[in-house]
């Protein structure tokens, strides 16, 4: 399956609202990548490729979370910069990775993202606080390959 049509258009839009609702209270930047390619060398490896290549560690804070999905392997995975993986407990993103899992298994995958996204925008809101002049440094849309 062609990860541009992974989702419908509709869920594409909640997903990105779920993005943008986040990033109203904090600093922190969160991205969606979706991959139509095989993760031969492992979806962290994938996803950590696509944060290099989303520029999300050029954030001011080093605070963006990618959440990465690998269509055709059916996996996923949650990586966040340096900033925010230094105020997180070490099993925060397993954490949210099973709450996801579970909508997921469900075949419920725009909400379990959003749930995922909520649950990462909380702990971003209590460690990086909006400030006055936030910028929105990285895009909101979802990103393909």
């Amino acid at each position: 399956m062609d990860a541009k049509h992974f989702f419908s258009d509709e869920e594409k839009e909640r997903v990105i609202e779920a993005i943008r609702a986040a990033e109203l209270e904090t600093s922190g930047e969160i991205r969606v990548h979706l991959s139509s390619d095989s993760c031969r060398s492992g979806v962290l490896n994938c996803a950590a490729h696509w944060f290099e290549k989303l520029k999300m560690h050029k954030t001011e804070l080093r605070n963006g979370i990618l959440f990465f999905l690998s269509v055709k392997d059916r996996q996923f995975a949650i990586i966040g910069d340096a900033g925010i993986n230094s105020c997180v407990p070490e099993d925060f993103w397993e954490d949210i990775k099973d709450k996801m899992s579970t909508r997921f298994k469900n075949g419920l995958f725009a909400e379990g993202l959003n749930e995922g996204i909520r649950i990462a925008g909380n702990r971003l809101k209590a460690h990086f606080p909006r400030q006055t002049d936030d910028v929105n440094e990285l895009s909101d849309d979802l990103s393909f390959s």
